[in-house]
């Protein structure tokens, strides 16, 4: 039995980072619309793969993300 269920993004709404610079690099963009499901992609690339992950994962990997103190470069 197979899984794995192919998800059709290519309609779907993107959104960007509010931390996103705007001039369109190294951005991630989400979809939170599906309920349990957060995919993600790579904004330059945007007819690529998307990965998709459970929401709680994702909620709890971008948590961990802010919590991080990142040194000055």
């Amino acid at each position: 039995m197979n899984r794995h269920k192919r998800l059709d993004l290519s309609s779907a709404t993107w959104r960007k980072s509010s931390y996103s610079n705007g001039d369109g690099a190294e951005c991630l963009e989400v979809r939170d619309d599906l309920p349990g499901l957060v995919p993600v992609r790579d904004s330059k690339d945007p007819h690529g793969p998307a990965l998709v992950f459970p929401a709680g994962s994702w909620s709890a990997f971008v948590t961990a993300v802010k919590s991080i103190e990142l040194p000055s470069v």
